[in-house]
């Protein structure tokens, strides 16, 4: 096999010649740093193509993906080029490849190979239930935060013994007040074991153990992959890189291996990805001569996004340096918008939509809104619901998430793994059948006395006649539909369990418009296992069609939250989503709102150069989801956690070149106010000042006073000439008064506004004397 060919097949003439240099380089380590809109799925699909044309087995190509999506696109153009054979690449998430081998070889680390993969929710109550039994008080002790440090530990190699000897980790417990951090993970660890359960972060943790445990067993693997291929590798934490370097990182290896990614969009270090897996990637595999291809054309947007974007990400620290480029003209300039309050905001961001789709005919799915906290939609979805434009918000609950679907998967979960204690948990009452909190404790008790599932403990209380017979009927349920796993397919097993434990005829019995939408999500996850039995799906040469209840529970589990949103219908809506939900999306005209100090950058952030350096890169990713049009907005004002809070523009609007910028602003500071970062830039550029610019357009005066301290005066105080502060109007001088003593009414004469003149019922005022 060649590196390179005098004629580059036709298969690759549709890629540049940056490329095209870096689909044929298949020997040896590569790097590929790929600017936003630059291609890099094309130039994964191609090279996977070309190393299958080029003599390799469709088998022996791993390539490693952040979402299902991305993997199934790679197959779907791949299969373009050489056909049927691309079914047979094993190309997937971290999670699902990851689980797929230690479906074959968990036995080796004391696992059964039908083990239950637990969510975040089954986590969290193991570590809830964990707490209790130790007597913690669980306002400190709470499940989500250990949740997260466990994880972190996993994601770092820590296990709970490595952890009880860590002292950095230990004073961090401690100062958190949370001195048994260890003894819990260490618990949990083994409750987990016990249920024959991994979670997300053990299909990692696990198989690291695995290779490292088992010199065998990775050696099989090395032998089986003789490609491996990373796709968004800044977003890799150090257990990922840790195990792609088993594979690849071992004496004679050809370290066949190409990673692609841009450190510019690493934006996940709250994962646990870390920046440092790809900026020292060049080091790693210095001494084995590694080829860097970096992709800096960008196809995606205009000149003056780009210009913003190269700007902008100019200003972090450690980077891989490279100069994103468009031949796609200069564009529309980007725009600002400024408003007093965030009500304004939502109102104009919408107004401006309307704007963009009369003017240039834009379709609602060509556009989307970017924010930093999910709870930041509100506003702009009551503005697109009175203006009636139809939008979905990204990041909701997650079909699979909803009661009535958790509930047929834990009965469909302890059917294949009777050992699951957390679907145990949440089924052996529900439907009610008389097997309430006592008889569950006495359950829960005899397991920990004799060391054995609850499942099977169920078996053995002794429990009054009604109970016991209660019980026998769930255990009857479970087994018979186990009795038929060899021969039942997923929904066949899913169909039964519905009406034999009840579930069906107690959602029926709800006729609300609440209880039918219930009865609704339940059938349509009967609809989508009989739609899973019944696609026909091969893995590979190895493995035949899988349909059983087994395969489709991890199907399920390993979907990401962008995978469930795919199933949704309805495709001409606008796009409500976090930056860090938009990351590997475009649109045509993007709307980044709320920048403002401590939203955007997050206050979170704020106190490491680190941090500002990833936030920084989440701007750089919101800007770079644009096509054509760009509009960035903040607020003076916004209600955060029940107070009103005066806002400063984030800081980044200050690195994006003034040349780039068209003013949209319906808002601006009086002159005697201290200029805003972004107009001080643009005075500078362009010598106009933003009172010359403003002239002709609505002004509004910024608050004085920072709203957490304003004080109004009492009522008695206020006066005809006396100088007072409004916090939306800002500064202004009464001119009368007129009115009874409960209704006393000021005229006040606001000089920075475009109608100056405002009539304002004292008792409802709050306005603070200046003077």
């Amino acid at each position: 096999m060649s590196d390179t060919a005098v004629k580059p097949p036709h298969y690759l003439d549709e890629l540049n010649e940056i490329q095209r240099q870096a689909a044929m380089a298949i020997k040896g380590p590569v790097l590929v740093v790929a600017g936003p809109g630059s291609g890099k799925t094309r130039v994964l699909t191609y090279r996977i193509a070309h190393i299958i044309e080029q003599g390799a087995a469709p088998w022996e190509v791993l390539a490693l993906t952040f979402t299902n999506k991305a993997a199934r696109e790679m197959k779907e153009r791949i299969e373009k080029v050489v056909g049927k054979r691309a079914g047979n690449i094993w190309a997937g998430t971290f999670h699902s490849l990851f689980a797929r081998i230690l479906r074959v070889e968990a036995p080796h680390i004391g696992y059964p190979s039908n083990f239950t993969i637990y969510d975040s929710d089954d986590t969290k109550s193991l570590i809830g239930q964990i707490i209790r039994e130790m007597n913690l008080d669980k306002t400190v002790y709470q499940a989500n935060a250990i949740k997260n440090r466990i994880s972190s530990a996993k994601s770092s190699l820590i296990t709970p013994k490595l952890y009880e000897r860590n002292e950095s980790l230990l004073a961090e417990d401690k100062g958190a007040k949370m001195p048994l951090v260890s003894k819990i993970y260490a618990k949990y660890v083994s409750r987990c074991k016990k249920a024959g359960a991994m979670d997300f972060d053990d299909l990692l943790f696990r198989l690291f153990e695995l290779f490292q445990n088992h010199p065998e067993v990775v050696k099989k693997y090395r032998q089986k992959f003789k490609y491996v291929l990373v796709d968004e590798f800044q977003d890799t934490n150090t257990l990922q890189y840790a195990i792609v370097k088993k594979l690849v990182m071992y004496p004679n290896s050809p370290r066949n291996i190409c990673v692609v990614g841009d450190d510019a969009q690493s934006i996940y270090a709250f994962r646990g990805a870390t920046i440092q897996n790809i900026l020292d990637y060049e080091k790693d595999f210095a001494d084995f001569g590694i080829q860097t291809f970096k992709l800096e054309q960008n196809y995606r947007s205009t000149e003056n996004i780009v210009a913003a974007a190269n700007a902008v990400i100019s200003h972090n620290r450690r980077q891989i340096q490279k100069k994103i480029w468009s031949d796609k003209g200069e564009g529309e300039k980007i725009r600002i918008i400024h408003e007093m309050d965030d009500t304004q905001e939502g109102k104009r961001v919408a107004d401006t939509i309307l704007e963009l789709k009369s003017r240039h005919h834009l379709k609602n799915e060509d556009i989307a809104i970017l924010y930093r906290t999910n709870a930041q939609s509100r506003i702009f979805e009551e503005y697109l619901r009175r203006f009636n434009l139809a939008y979905r918000v990204y990041g909701g609950l997650s079909f699979y998430q909803r009661k009535e679907v958790k509930d047929l998967i834990a009965y469909l979960r302890l059917v294949v793994n009777p050992n699951d204690e957390e679907a145990f948990r949440r089924v052996i009452n529900y439907p009610k059948r008389g097997i309430g909190a006592t008889s569950v404790g006495k359950v829960i008790a005899l397991a920990g006395q004799q060391g054995i599932p609850l499942f099977e403990a169920l078996k053995h209380v002794a429990f009054p006649n009604r109970t016991r017979h209660a019980a026998d009927g769930f255990i009857d349920i479970i087994e018979q539909a186990r009795a038929k796993m060899d021969k039942a397919d997923a929904y066949e097993l899913a169909d039964t369990i519905a009406k034999r434990s009840g579930l069906l005829d107690f959602l029926r019995k709800d006729t609300s418009i609440e209880g039918m939408g219930r009865l609704e999500n339940f059938q349509a996850l009967l609809d989508g296992i009989k739609s899973f039995v019944e696609e026909d799906t091969v893995i590979d040469t190895e493995t035949l069609p899988d349909k059983s209840l087994a395969t489709y529970l991890q199907n399920i589990a390993l979907l990401t939250d962008f995978d469930s949103n795919e199933a949704k219908n309805d495709t001409d809506v606008i796009t409500l989503m976090s930056v860090h939900a938009a990351k590997g999306l475009e649109f045509q005209a993007v709307f980044v709102v709320g920048l403002e100090e401590k939203l955007f950058p997050s206050w979170m952030s704020m106190d490491t150069m680190e941090g500002m350096d990833e936030e920084r890169r989440l701007f750089y990713v919101a800007i770079t989801r644009a096509e054509r049009f760009l509009t960035l907005s903040y607020a003076n004002t916004r209600y955060r956690y029940g107070k009103m809070t005066m806002n400063e523009p984030s800081r980044f609007l200050s690195e994006v070149p003034a040349e780039s910028i068209e003013s949209t602003s319906h808002s601006r500071r009086s002159a005697g106010h201290e200029y805003d970062r972004v107009e001080r830039q643009r005075a500078k550029v362009s010598g106009i000042t933003p009172r010359q610019r403003s002239r002709g357009t609505a002004r509004f005066a910024a608050p004085k006073v920072d709203p957490s301290t304003f004080k109004p005066s009492p009522i008695d105080m206020i006066e005809v000439g006396v100088r007072v502060m409004h916090l939306k109007f800002g500064e202004g001088r009464v001119t009368k008064l007129d009115g009874g003593s409960d209704n006393r009414i000021a005229s006040i004469h606001f000089s920075d506004l475009a109608q100056p003149d405002k009539r304002i019922m004292l008792r409802f005022a709050k306005l603070q004397v200046l003077e």
